[in-house]
């Protein structure tokens, strides 16, 4: 399979269960969170065939995984959480949201693809100057980026829910604490 081809399944896959997890009202569950996890821990299996250690593989690995890390707060912060009068938790993801999503879902496609047929000379030599592998290198790179994006949103998401539920015990029990002042002055 064709680097372009496997970039295109897999930031395909993965943007079509983002959008279909988190644009509009939607509510916070564990179900919800996980399902994008395991979505792209099937990429990984699917799509990561070795680990390039030579020269700067490892590097370029990391950057991947630090690109996926800062894509994933920025993502997760255009993503608001909010409790509902009935305490259940829900996000809203609007349009700044998915074009963060699409955006990168794009550009690893358009880099795929310009690796194959637009610049694959001059990554062949970026390749051999910076002492970089190959193509699964470039690969796993990309594949970590969404995994640590999905993972990170996923942590923002927790993160939120934990706040909003917290702040929702409190407020009951301020409300159970003014009546029982209420009550208990009377």
């Amino acid at each position: 399979m064709s680097q372009f081809l496997a970039a295109l399944i897999a930031s395909g896959t993965i943007l079509l269960i983002i959008l279909a997890t988190d644009l509009g009202q939607r509510r916070i569950t564990t179900m919800r969170m996980l399902r994008s996890v395991i979505a792209v821990a099937v990429i990984i299996a699917i799509f990561v065939h070795s680990l390039p250690t030579q020269g700067n593989d490892l590097s370029l690995q990391l950057v991947g995984i630090g690109t996926g890390l800062i894509c994933g707060l920025i993502a997760g912060a255009l993503l608001p959480a909010y409790r509902r009068e009935s305490g259940e938790l829900y996000t809203v993801g609007g349009i700044g949201y998915a074009l963060v999503w699409i955006v990168l879902s794009a550009g690893r496609v358009v880099f795929a693809y310009g690796a194959e047929h637009w610049f694959a000379e001059g990554l062949v030599r970026f390749s051999i100057d910076y002492q970089i592998s190959g193509a699964d290198t470039y690969a796993n790179a990309f594949v970590f980026m969404s995994l640590t994006m999905v993972l990170t949103r996923t942590a923002v998401l927790m993160t939120k829910m934990r706040k909003l539920k917290a702040r929702g015990t409190a407020d009951v029990e301020e409300h159970a604490n003014a009546s029982v002042a209420r009550f208990g002055s009377r």
